[in-house]
């Protein structure tokens, strides 16, 4: 446990010496080891204290076990002193007391060289969280640890339940730890430029993992697109005065009479910074600058997920080429019209890639419905591409058509796919078949079927594929596929055997209330069901809805509010009756922008 005294006026040091040596044996006496006209600093095996002369309030951290805790409040209370508790499901005292701390620039700055360094992660949260970018300026430059990573230190963690990874970044706080970067080396440039040798802290600053769905970005919101374009520009100007530096330091190292004189070459310093990057035709050329300096330049990008749209077939290339091979996990390449002839360009640049997991071709213009001999040897080639891929896990061919090819294309793939997107494919009865027997289903982790008419000659293959597949299915998508009440209830039996399923889509079919009624009742005993996103009932439109409604129909039609609240009220009732207030059901489709392969 924790305890936070926060002392409102001068405290004699000396009963807490006496406290921490009778009382809690495997401590040692205090030390100061700060004394200035802004106050003292001390810290003792897991004790801060910050003792200023005037106005900033005393504050103190000291981690206590057991029975050692209510000593310790009992005197601190009879000495004066205010003990301060909050719920552990909140935030720890320890945490209350860096929030605190954060708050008073002007007295970190001058503290912070003698604060332990384990301490820094915590400060870092509450600053982050509580805006305080002067303080996290601070902390960035000074960084201790080798690896400063947004995913550590934004989770939920011992003293503060509060993911800020799963919220939408701060612009503010982001820039200023970039900031915080650039001045880092920027001080560590100048010292080489004085011949002045220092060790190299901060190596890697890991920004993946920030959310970004794409909707809803406010104005203290940064997108991916946006953190993309800052870090591209940083890299720019870190670049730029690495080079008038190095001529500066070139003639000092040349000597001021003879060219014969030469001072040792400077230790090279550098931070790499793992990232997602988002680049359109907008971003592209500050993009490109900065990654054609990554080798040389102090600030160096090390992109993971790599997300392009609307780029021509060139620039795309040009990007590929130049992103390190070893650290790209996922591609994604959308909107860009590529169609075939495109892929077969793009692909080949792909293989360098050797732990690519996750490749997303959706909306790339593929049609195989009426291919040309020509085109025969473009998708033959496509497929080989394909399979040079060892690594592949996710695949996304989502809005191609691709009518009867599925088993050329997916046939001769090296390992299992454990996610696999085919929205709005034009999918052939075949090509379910050809699925449910392939290697790829038992090993089945996300399925998106969307936009296939599953109410039809796809039905029973499907069926098929689910009960194959319900091992390991965990996130199911056939939103938009024309099922009605009575194709839903042939599906019940193979759904309700996806005893691991956590997610489920069924938004822009045309289904009752009795139908949806049905649904929540037999998948009741899914219990890792957590969301199901489902549509308007179609007895909640108005009545000249046409029958059978298309998915349009149903997206564009009127309906009925208050006859939507009671359906929705009694669904939420059902859930509370049977005890399952855990599972989500609702009609938002933003819940399903949030979801990812890499986080099932």
């Amino acid at each position: 446990m924790v305890v936070v005294i926060n002392l409102h006026k001068r405290f004699d040091l000396g009963p807490l010496r006496y406290l921490l040596s009778s009382h809690c044996s495997n401590y040692l006496p205090w030390v100061p080891i700060d004394t200035s006209h802004q106050g003292v600093v001390a810290w003792q095996a897991g004790v801060l204290a910050f003792y200023p002369c005037t106005g900033f309030p005393a504050l103190f951290f000291h981690c206590l076990a057991g029975s050692q805790t209510a000593e310790a409040e009992q005197w601190f209370c009879e000495a004066g002193a205010l003990a301060c508790c909050l719920p552990a499901a909140m935030h720890s005292l320890v945490f209350l007391c860096a929030q605190k701390v954060v708050s008073h620039h002007s007295t970190v700055r001058g503290a912070l060289e003698f604060i332990p360094k384990e301490l820094y992660p915590v400060l870092f949260k509450a600053a982050f969280m509580d805006k305080r970018t002067l303080v996290l300026q601070d902390l960035v430059q000074t960084w201790p640890f080798p690896v400063l990573s947004f995913q550590k230190l934004l989770r939920k963690c011992q003293h503060c339940d509060r993911a800020l990874l799963q919220e939408k970044p701060n612009k503010l706080c982001v820039q200023t730890v970039i900031l915080g970067v650039v001045a880092y080396l920027n001080e560590a440039l100048e010292d080489r430029l004085h011949s002045q040798s220092k060790r190299q802290r901060l190596q890697v600053l890991d920004m993946t993992g920030l959310q970004d769905d794409g909707i809803d970005q406010g104005p203290e919101s940064m997108s991916l697109w946006s953190r993309t374009v800052t870090l591209a520009k940083a890299c720019i100007d870190v670049s730029k005065h690495q080079s008038k530096c190095t001529k500066r330091t070139s003639k000092r190292r040349k000597g001021p009479y003879s060219s014969s004189v030469a001072l040792p070459p400077p230790q090279p310093v550098a931070v790499e910074v793992h990232v997602d990057l988002f680049v359109n035709s907008t971003s592209y050329g500050v993009l490109k600058d900065a990654l054609q300096n990554n080798a040389n330049s102090m600030l160096r990008l090390k992109c993971r997920d790599f997300r392009a749209e609307e780029l021509p077939i060139a620039s795309t290339v040009g990007l590929l080429e130049f992103l390190d091979p070893t650290g790209v996990r996922q591609v994604d390449l959308r909107f860009n019209n590529l169609g075939l002839s495109g892929l077969r360009v793009i692909l080949p640049h792909m293989a360098k890639f050797t732990n690519l997991v996750s490749l997303k071709l959706p909306y790339s213009n593929i049609d195989v419905r009426r291919l040309s001999a020509g085109m025969e040897g473009s998708l033959h080639y496509f497929a080989t591409q394909l399979s040079r891929l060892s690594c592949l896990k996710e695949l996304n061919l989502g809005s191609s058509r691709l009518s009867g090819k599925l088993r050329q294309l997916l046939g001769d793939l090296q390992g299992p796919l454990e996610s696999l997107e085919l929205a709005f494919c034009y999918l052939l009865p075949n090509d379910l078949a050809y699925l449910s027997q392939s290697l790829h289903t038992p090993t089945l982790k996300k399925l998106d079927l969307s936009g296939n008419n599953l109410s039809d000659s796809l039905l029973q293959p499907f069926q098929h594929l689910l009960e194959e597949a319900s091992s390991s299915l965990l996130h199911l998508d056939i939103m938009e596929c024309r099922l009605m009440d009575i194709h839903l209830e042939s599906l019940l039996p193979a759904l309700c055997r996806c005893s691991q399923l956590r997610y489920l889509g069924v938004f822009g079919n045309p289904l009752s209330t009795r139908g949806l009624k049905n649904l929540l009742q037999r998948t009741m005993g899914l219990l890792y069901l957590q969301l199901v996103i489902y549509p308007y009932p179609v007895d909640c439109y108005s009545e000249n809805l046409p029958w059978p409604p298309t998915s349009s129909n149903l997206l564009n039609g009127s309906v009925d509010e208050e006859k939507f609240s009671r359906v929705s009220a009694e669904l939420q009732q059902m859930l509370l009756t049977a005890s399952r207030t855990d599972a989500v059901w609702t009609t938002n489709l933003c819940r399903h922008n949030t979801l990812d392969y890499f986080n099932l």
